[in-house]
């Protein structure tokens, strides 16, 4: 049961060209650094990204599309990169864009196994052009698929080594979800313990949902390099 693996670059090292990876993190905060930089090292080619947001242009994801590793990215807010808007108008990159809270529950809806839903949101604007549509208490209603991955890189403040997480505050934003909408999740957290050393009634994530974990080192760099950046 013990599912702690001795670096990221070995807990990732299976991850093959051409998935689909689910990435949690809300901007920078939550974001699985060193399963990022461990892909990064990897090389792994033409991935499908569902998250958020690419990062920023030099942070986060963003050191993923910049090494032209990313091929299509699933997300609902895509500022704060550079080369993100670069590639997108070169036709480089493949985007598919989400209200918020429509990402939120079609990873949800990937992982609780419904088949889809239909929702106001966005019904009528391009954003859903093609899509199948419903009249429900005289509003349009449009209908939203399942997302699921093959993988997920997560960010948790601390797990067991059986694989119980807990999230700190915000940090914690999709993680949950998408550690039940993908085959295989792989956690990188801040404190790893033993088991039964995480009060039950604090756990967001049963270990059932966690395949592999791995120390989180050296964490919060984006943070010291804006106040740099901000000081110069």
């Amino acid at each position: 049961m013990n599912k702690v693996y001795a670096s990221a670059d070995e807990a990732v090292a299976d991850i093959p060209d051409g998935c689909t990876l689910m990435s949690g993190g809300f901007g920078l905060c939550g974001n699985p650094e060193n399963l990022i930089e461990a892909l990064h090292r990897k090389n792994v080619k033409n991935l499908t990204i569902i998250s958020n947001n690419c990062g920023t242009t030099e942070l986060g994801l963003g050191i993923l599309l910049a090494n032209k590793q990313v091929k299509k990215m699933v997300s609902s807010y895509v500022g704060e990169n550079k080369e993100f808007e670069r590639q997108i108008f070169s036709g480089e990159l493949q985007v598919e864009l989400n209200p918020q809270g429509t990402l939120a529950e079609r990873i949800r809806a990937g992982g609780c196994g419904i088949g889809g839903f239909f929702t106001p949101t966005g019904a009528g604007t391009q954003l859903t052009e093609g899509k199948e549509t419903r009249m429900i208490d005289g509003r349009l209603h449009v209908l939203e698929t399942p997302l699921k991955a093959d993988f997920a890189i997560i960010h948790a403040w601390k797990a067991d080594r059986w694989g119980n997480l807990v999230f700190r505050k915000t940090a914690r934003n999709f993680s949950p979800m998408m550690c039940m909408a993908a085959k295989v999740t792989i956690v990188e957290a801040e404190h790893i313990v033993e088991p039964g050393e995480i009060d039950g009634d604090l756990v967001h994530v049963p270990s059932i949902f966690v395949h592999r974990i791995v120390q989180a080192k050296n964490l919060k760099k984006w943070i010291e390099r804006r106040t740099v950046r901000k000081q110069a």
